[in-house]
């Protein structure tokens, strides 16, 4: 638990882009019945430090076993959604419009993404009340990858991207 504690002590970097209002229990309790799942509990945990916004250097990185179309080793993660509707800036509850839009598997709840790639709380296997994956999707590749078994092991994966020898988009699909 050292390792969550930890991440989630130094998780949010500078600036409001992406910051929702601070978390309320209605704000959950409504998220919760508009997406129609049980969000998890150290995903909570995370917001109500900070509702959404950018990640800190220290952690925009997954490491990935298998290339993505973003690296040959990774994955990013510049920024995680909050809960909430601020100045038209995306949420955790614009995720049934952005499935739709971009052709995503259902049930998941996004937490970051540009409309290509998106990495979303996955509740496929697990049903809308257990706990959900976290995974990445590329809409434009139409491949996905499981990333963590759950959200606090997504956590405890994250490192700089700046570890990582390559990084930027692929320009075309690996063999």
């Amino acid at each position: 638990m050292a390792r969550f504690d930890e991440v989630k002590a130094t998780f949010w970097g500078d600036g409001p882009h992406g910051v929702q209002p601070p978390l309320t229990d209605e704000a959950v309790q409504e998220a919760e019945l508009e997406l129609g799942v049980r969000l998890p509990t150290s995903f909570l945990d995370l917001l109500q430090g900070q509702n959404g916004g950018l990640v800190a250097d220290r952690w925009d990185a997954f490491p990935t076993d298998v290339p993505t179309s973003w690296s040959e080793d990774h994955v990013p993660l510049d920024m995680m959604m909050g809960i909430g509707r601020h100045d038209d800036q995306l949420s955790l509850l614009d995720s049934p419009y952005l499935v739709k839009e971009w052709g995503l598997p259902s049930p998941v709840v996004l937490l970051s993404g540009d409309g290509h790639c998106w990495i979303p709380l996955d509740y496929r296997v697990c049903g809308r009340q257990g706990e959900p994956s976290v995974a990445w999707f590329d809409a434009d590749w139409k491949s996905e990858l499981t990333l963590a078994a759950n959200f606090e092991a997504f956590m405890e994966g994250l490192t700089s991207a700046a570890s990582f020898a390559t990084d930027g988009l692929y320009e075309n699909p690996p063999a």
